[in-house]
C-alpha cells in the first residue's frame, strides 16, 4: 500500500491538518494517511499538551476520515527522534507499503537542516503542500519530491489555536467539534 505519513506535534490537530490529510489522501491517490504524533521537534519549543493528549486528539480527527490512521509510531520510538529514523523503522517494521513523507512548503524550505535529508530524499517520496507566505520550489531537482501547486491552503496554525484558547475566544470552525470537547474537558491550552 501507499502510506503518506504525515506526522507533526498535532498541538492542537486543527481543521487545516484534517483538511490536508483527506486532500493528500484522495488527490495523490495513497491508499491511507497515518497522522503521526511526533514527538518534539528538535528545531521547535516544547508543545504544550502531553503525548498522550496530541494523540487522543489526533485519533479523533481519524476517526472521522475515512483511509486517515492515527498513528503513535514515533511516540514510541527512542529519543530523539528524527524523520529518518522514523521512516527507517516505519520500513522495517511494515516492509509491504511504500511511505511517503508529507511535510509543508515551511519545513521543505529548511529541509537541508534536517538531519540525514539526503536519504530521505534518495529513499523516499516526499508530498510537499503549499503553505500560505513560503514559495514551493525544488531546489533538488529529484523525482521523488512531489510539489502540490493547487492544493488548497489555509492560514491557520496550531499557535492560533492555541492562543485563542488562552484568551477565550470561540473556534468554532477552526477545531473538529469533538477536539474542541476533548480540550474543553481536558482544561488544554489554558
Amino acid at each position: 500500500m501507499k502510506i503518506g505519513v504525515f506526522s507533526g506535534s498535532f498541538d492542537p490537530i486543527h481543521m487545516g491538518h484534517a483538511m490536508l490529510a483527506n486532500y493528500v489522501l484522495q488527490w495523490e491517490n495513497l491508499d491511507e494517511v497515518w497522522l503521526m504524533a511526533s514527538r518534539r521537534n528538535p528545531l521547535k519549543r516544547n508543545t504544550d499538551a502531553s503525548d498522550e493528549d496530541r494523540f487522543n486528539m489526533v485519533r479523533i480527527v481519524a476517526d472521522q476520515c475515512p483511509g486517515i490512521k492515527a498513528s503513535d509510531f514515533e511516540l514510541n520510538l527512542p529519543e530523539p527522534s528524527f524523520t529518518y529514523r522514523t521512516l527507517s523503522e516505519l520500513k522495517a517494521t511494515y516492509p509491504e507499503h511504500d511511505f511517503y513523507l508529507i511535510i509543508g512548503s515551511d519545513n521543505f524550505l529548511i529541509f537541508d537542516k534536517w538531519r540525514d535529508y539526503k536519504k530521505i530524499i534518495e529513499e523516499y517520496k516526499i508530498i510537499v503542500y503549499p503553505r500560505p507566505g513560503y514559495i514551493i520550489k525544488d531546489p533538488f531537482n529529484n523525482p521523488n519530491i512531489i510539489i502540490l501547486d493547487n492544493a488548497p491552503q489555509m492560514l491557520i496554525s496550531s499557535t492560533f489555536i492555541r492562543e485563542a484558547i488562552k484568551n477565550n475566544k470561540r473556534l468554532n470552525f477552526f477545531l473538529p467539534e469533538k477536539v474542541s470537547e476533548y480540550i474543553d474537558k481536558n482544561k488544554l491550552y489554558k
